[in-house]
């Protein structure tokens, strides 16, 4: 009988739950048809060009391509070949993977239909720890490469010794376990009493670049910091000179030791004078969290985010980008970061290359970790620290996202999801407007509405956001901007000679940011010169009244004839000409040479002065503009090697002008250096911020057109008293009806109401 009760309870459940959930459907049903269906995503405007796949000629290589060299790699004997991360130094070791990019004019003829595709091949990187030298390798084609040849010499002009190679993980791997068995493992006691290191807490390590002061050196100075958020920004006060030359790493040795702005010759040196009381010491204490980026409130409410009102008006399909009249490839270089080619507009090509080139960092302290450090990032690789960006923080929550893959130092092919991100945004002023008050009262504006292209680099304590910024106007801009952590030292005495305290015994170091672009603007063609133009107050007397005079600006013009002549120094003791221009003897209607204007925002420091050896690695950045003839041999103003082997560069940009070659009717590369000065402050904590902390160039058409060609955009809002809501010419005063809007405040507009009337006092 019991049981007979306890199944008809289930059965009677059962019924109930399944009418409670029909109930919860239909209400659910209900609400979700209620609301505002999301908007369609077909365009109101069709696409104005077409994807063209002659863009894979510029296309990074594929994860299929990179294991395909790799195991090509692999199978040449002679070589001898590890590719796992643990390879020691002695042994050799494939380092990268990367496009070679193909001949500009065999790619040029390809774009163009008049030649064939060019041969696809790629660059393999080998650190031959046997043979003590570096080695890079042509392989191909691609896919399926059957050959391979030694191209060092070929683009180097010099053996490239291995001490230039890049430390790798396996390397830094033999230092961690270096410094644990040679320095920890002897200062138990000062690094317990000192910085309160045991069981739960270590010390993290940061180091000095380059990597000693001649060439064959790699003596390295390894600064030690706390274990904990921000460890950039909490120094500890010890500082170790680690000698690690040899490929045997049972030869290293620590050379000297700083602790508390005192030096040491020897790890038991220190050890027995700290023992013996001898030395000033540091007392623990305990730090407080300062370098965290965790919010300090609870956040309330997300920021404003970017809404597509009727859909993307751009196309991304492989590496090839359509946005209105713009079309352009595109790649990320593992060491050189972004690049783009093949740069149109309303189908004529404007660019053929704009790229990323070097960072490069210069420190000063009284510590020797920063003392000497001059970091020049390509050498470990810009784009390879390229990871996945934050939907809604680093780019718009509703951007086209695009994955990419690597090979550098590791044993196979890395995906980076959503390393770089593409979206159409207002940026946040109109264009162009006027209101016309006093005549013929109407209103015409349009929104500066342009297509980013951005990546983020977070190279060891700083993160560049990268961004390429295509305007309606047939501009173009490189920018960069600088965030993450300041790098700093601990407060010793002299240290406020170089830079300000920002906690509790830390130093913000002074230093500065030097960014080099790779700007290959072809003007109507290949046959282009290089113009400036300035003003100057000319003494004219008044044709009406010519015993009077004034002071009038005058247009001043030049032509630059050779690559010296047009190495524009930031040090020149005469002031730079404020317009650079890259121009085509071809002219526009009103009989101007058409051309384009490199205009560079820069707030760069002084650059290193040339009597440094070090210099010549990073000669680029003594020209705010250099123009040169292009070669396909001068592909790159830096080199992987140029940190590690800074005193015979394998690449010194300062060689592509002492040939002076003409760049009258050339093919023109503008190369262009900008930057910032910084002096950390208490603001710089816990993170600098991007706000001020940048450069750039903007490419700007000048003449180059018979007028503003973004007069031709459907973005234009025009209207005149009594025309205020028609969406004819304005489309924004209907975009609150759009049944896909967010909720919107209903459009007005009441600016005629004040405007000035003359009609009334006449």
């Amino acid at each position: 009988m019991v049981e007979r009760k306890m199944n008809s309870l289930v059965k009677w459940a059962l019924i109930l739950f399944v009418l409670v959930s029909i109930i919860l459907n239909i209400v659910l049903i209900s609400i979700h048809s209620s609301r505002t269906p999301r908007c369609a995503a077909q365009r109101v405007h069709p696409l104005r060009g077409k994807h063209d796949e002659r863009s894979l000629v510029f296309a990074d290589l594929t994860q299929e391509e990179y294991l395909q060299v790799q195991q090509y790699m692999l199978k040449q004997k002679d070589l001898d070949i590890s590719t796992k991360q643990t390879t020691k130094p002695s042994h050799n070791f494939l380092f990268v993977i990367d496009l070679s990019l193909p001949k500009k004019a065999e790619a040029l003829a390809y774009l163009e239909g008049t030649g064939p595709e060019p041969r696809r091949e790629a660059t393999a990187v080998v650190f031959h720890g046997a043979q003590k030298l570096i080695k890079e390798y042509v392989v191909g084609p691609l896919p399926n490469p059957t050959e391979h040849r030694d191209v060092t010499m070929e683009r180097y002009k010099m053996d490239l010794p291995i001490t230039a190679r890049t430390v790798t993980v396996g390397e830094y791997i033999l230092l961690f376990k270096f410094s644990e068995t040679e320095v920890f493992s002897k200062l138990r006691t000062l690094l317990k009493e000192s910085f309160g290191v045991g069981k739960d807490k270590k010390l993290d390590a940061f180091e000095q670049m380059p990597r000693g002061v001649r060439s064959g050196d790699r003596k390295t100075w390894v600064s030690f910091f706390r274990e904990m958020s921000g460890m950039y920004i909490h120094p500890v006060g010890l500082e170790v000179l680690i000698n690690h030359e040899s490929l045997n790493a049972s030869m290293w040795k620590v050379e000297r030791l700083f602790y508390n702005g005192q030096y040491f010759d020897t790890v038991e040196e220190l050890r027995e004078k700290y023992n013996a009381g001898s030395v000033k010491k540091i007392v623990y204490k305990e730090p407080s969290d300062y370098g965290s980026l965790k919010p300090r409130n609870k956040t309330l409410q997300v920021s404003p985010q970017l809404f597509y009102a009727e859909g993307k008006r751009y196309s991304v399909s492989k590496n090839h980008v359509l946005y209105l009249d713009w079309s352009f490839a595109f790649g990320l270089s593992s060491l050189t970061g972004m690049r783009v080619f093949d740069v149109r507009f309303k189908n004529e090509r404007i660019a053929y290359e704009l790229s990323v080139q070097e960072a490069m960092s210069t420190y000063g302290s009284v510590t020797p970790t920063a003392m000497l450090t001059k970091f020049l990032d390509s050498s470990s690789g810009i784009g390879r620290f390229a990871h996945e960006l934050v939907r809604g923080v680093d780019c718009p929550y509703e951007a086209t996202y695009v994955d990419t893959y690597r090979y550098i130092d590791t044993p196979v092919p890395v995906r980076f999801r959503n390393s770089i991100c593409i979206f159409e945004h207002n940026m946040g002023q109109p264009l162009r407007r006027h209101f016309a008050d006093f005549f013929h009262n109407s209103y015409g504006g349009m929104v500066n509405s342009a297509l980013v292209f951005r990546t983020i680099t977070a190279i060891g304590n700083y993160d560049y956001v990268w961004d390429f910024i295509f305007y309606q106007t047939g501009s173009v801009e490189a920018k960069v901007h600088a965030t993450g952590y300041i790098t700093s030292s601990y407060l010793v005495d002299g240290s406020l000679k170089f830079g300000h305290q920002v906690a509790d015994k830390v130093l913000g170091n002074i230093h500065t940011h030097f960014i080099n672009f790779k700007v290959d603007l072809d003007v109507s063609g290949l046959k282009n010169v290089f113009q400036t133009k300035d003003m100057q107050y000319v003494n004219v007397s008044l044709p009406w009244m010519p015993d009077r005079h004034a002071m009038i600006p005058q247009l001043v013009e030049r032509q630059l004839k050779t690559e010296q002549e047009a190495a524009l120094r930031y040090d020149s003791k005469t002031p730079l000409p404020r317009y650079l221009h890259i121009a085509s003897n071809l002219t526009n209607r009103w009989g101007h040479q058409r051309s384009y204007r490199l205009q560079v925002f820069s707030f760069s420091g002084d650059h290193l002065p040339e009597s440094q050896a070090e210099e010549r690695a990073m000669s680029w950045a003594r020209y705010k503009v250099a123009i040169t003839k292009h070669k396909d041999s001068e592909q790159t103003s830096s080199s992987l090697y140029s940190q590690n082997n800074i005193w015979t560069p394998a690449v010194d940009f300062s060689q592509y002008i002492e040939d002076n070659e003409s760049i009258v009717d050339q093919d023109l590369v503008a190369w262009v250096t900008t930057g910032f000065l910084h002096i950390p402050h208490a603001e710089d904590i816990p993170n600098t911020v991007t706000v001020g902390n940048g450069g750039g160039v903007l490419l700007r058409p000048h003449n180059y057109f018979d007028e503003d060609p973004s007069i031709y955009s459907a973005d234009a809002v025009y209207f005149s008293p009594g025309s205020e809501d028609s969406c004819d010419t304005n489309r924004m005063a209907c975009l609150a009806k759009e049944t896909c809007s967010p909720v919107l405040e209903p459009y007005t507009y009441h600016g005629f109401d004040g405007v000035m009337k003359f009609d009334e006092w006449s």
